[in-house]
């Protein structure tokens, strides 16, 4: 049941993404990249992308950390604009690994015609982070995994593929000895051509040992120009309310080195729009070079998490890459409301916890979410990444039609540490009525609740202000909006190193369901 639904949203996505292109491919990138550009070009919870161009088009991906399904494929002709055209695990996890889904990296071998993604996960077996690969003919097909090439006693994450200068292919990572208290390597060490296993011994680049640094370098993109190979790389803490991530660059003549760190580093600091800015990818179009990384806005900061930004890099008199610093923030003020009555199925944005078996049907009755009591006791989620600080989430359940407890909610984290379990605020509906709740470490408290004397179609809103403030209310089929509870302060559910999402949940017992007529998205 399980791998044929999520073949029905796979088939779905590539018909969707077909049917929605928006922007003629024609206009050639050099002419597109001379505006200017408009952050985040990657807006929402888009941590650790990385961006390849194959002819004249231009495909990035980003970490999906714990939300399936796994690893976004984007596509754009300018740099700007993207689009959702595929996944490189549209069926879940690996059988291998478990979590941790963290900073893909796709490469293009131009010869052989194929995409190869690395990605980090955590191996089952050994409970270690480990770099691995699959690969595909496209980077709209479908991907083979090839699993693990390396997985060090305390962790290898953040893969980077470049050539040496006699073609020969190495891959480069991070140990991640910061886990531990110890510094934090970066080895290259090369691979075969079919991208399957590693040759030879690993190098060590460099590792974190200027003060600005801190506790780790990471993060690695390299790239070849004025006889150098050079490498930005990202130092700091990355992920929460207390991060201070920074961006530095090295060069070596040589591919294993000696490296030469930029004594003007970091080059790529806080800025009045953009928090702790860093991982990303180098790209060189038309003679210029670009870098898609991730930073916290000013504004959403940790209720939004890590959004996808794009600079350009420009040159000292002696030949160092550095940044003006002075990207800004103005698409999120002017997001795009989202729609789905879940006739032509469920829209790709759509994720669910990579742990979960997600079981629906869609079609002319909407959205059958079957429910369960997963996800730390609160059932099946379907849900987004938020893209703004204030927005409404509203959905049409028909309770007649529900013998499960449904409705909408945020979803955070039960506290703002690493690994902690999710936890939610939200509204539900049921044959019983309405409530108000939290959901925290495997408990569940009741806010509010209210009886109802119709049942049929019941709508209920979440609206959302500063990133944390939730209002509710809820109409039926002849009524008007009815605001219930008091305004409830999410605050304290933020995760580490992701932003919220928001969507729908169906808990009951095993075979019921709750059915979902509409949900829409309006940001304000």
């Amino acid at each position: 049941m399980k791998s044929i639904f999520y073949s029905i949203i796979y088939l779905l996505l590539m018909a969707s993404c077909q049917q929605n292109t928006t922007k003629d491919n024609h206009e050639s990138a050099g002419n597109l990249l001379s505006r200017t550009i408009v952050n985040p070009v990657l807006p929402g919870d888009r941590p650790d992308p990385t961006v390849i161009q194959v002819g004249e088009e231009f495909y990035a991906s980003t970490t999906s950390n714990e939300w399936a399904p796994l690893f976004p494929i984007y596509k754009s002709s300018d740099l700007q604009e993207w689009e959702l055209v595929n996944y490189v695990f549209p069926d879940g996890a690996p059988e291998w690994a478990k979590n941790n889904f963290w900073a893909p990296e796709l490469s293009y071998d131009k010869a052989q015609g194929k995409i190869y993604a690395y990605y980090t996960a955590r191996d089952k077996s050994s409970n270690r982070l480990s770099v691995a690969v699959a690969s595909s003919d496209s980077p709209t097909g479908i991907f083979e995994d090839h699993g693990p090439l390396v997985a060090q006693e305390f962790g290898s994450i953040d893969a980077y593929e470049v050539r040496d200068d006699e073609g020969e292919i190495y891959v480069l990572w991070k140990e991640d000895g910061n886990s531990q208290g110890l510094p934090t390597p970066i080895w290259a060490q090369e691979i075969n051509a079919q991208r399957t296993h590693l040759l030879g011994q690993p190098v060590v680049l460099f590792k974190n040992d200027q003060p600005w640094e801190k506790n780790l370098v990471e993060g690695v993109s390299v790239f070849k120009e004025n006889g150098y190979f050079y490498a930005t790389y990202s130092a700091g803490a990355c992920c929460d309310r207390a991060c201070n991530y920074q961006t530095g660059v090295a060069r070596s003549e040589k591919l294993l080195g000696p490296w030469e760190k930029y004594e003007g580093n970091p080059i790529l600091t806080d800025n009045e729009d953009w928090h702790c800015a860093g991982h990303g990818t180098v790209l060189k179009v038309n003679e210029e070079h670009f870098m898609l990384y991730h930073a916290y806005n000013t504004e959403g900061s940790v209720f939004v998490g890590r959004e996808g930004v794009l600079e350009k890099l420009v040159w000292t008199d002696d030949q160092w890459p550095v940044f003006e610093n002075k990207a800004t923030y103005t698409r999120g003020k002017g997001m795009i409301d989202f729609d789905d009555d879940f006739q032509q199925g469920l829209h790709p944005l759509w994720q669910w916890r990579v742990t979960q078996d997600i079981v629906f049907e869609t079609g002319e009755n909407g959205l059958i979410l079957e429910a369960s009591e997963d996800n730390e006791n609160m059932g099946s989620l379907l849900v987004q990444s938020t893209k703004s600080t204030d927005y409404a989430l509203e959905s049409t359940i028909n309770v007649d039609q529900s013998d499960a407890k449904g409705g909408i909610l945020l979803v955070g984290a039960a506290n703002n540490g690493f690994g902690a379990p999710i936890a939610g605020i939200g509204i539900a509906v049921g044959k019983s009525g309405l409530e108000l709740f939290e959901a925290r470490d495997q408990e569940e408290t009741i806010l509010y609740q209210k009886e109802l004397d119709s049942k049929g179609l019941i709508t209920i809103k979440m609206e959302v202000a500063a990133g944390h403030l939730l209002s509710f209310a809820y109409k039926t089929e002849q009524g008007s909006w009815e605001s219930i509870g008091e305004e409830l302060d999410a605050n304290h559910l933020v995760p580490w190193g992701m932003g919220f999402r928001l969507g729908m949940f169906a808990k009951g017992k095993e075979n019921q369901s709750v059915n979902f007529i509409q949900t829409s998205i309006t940001n304000h």
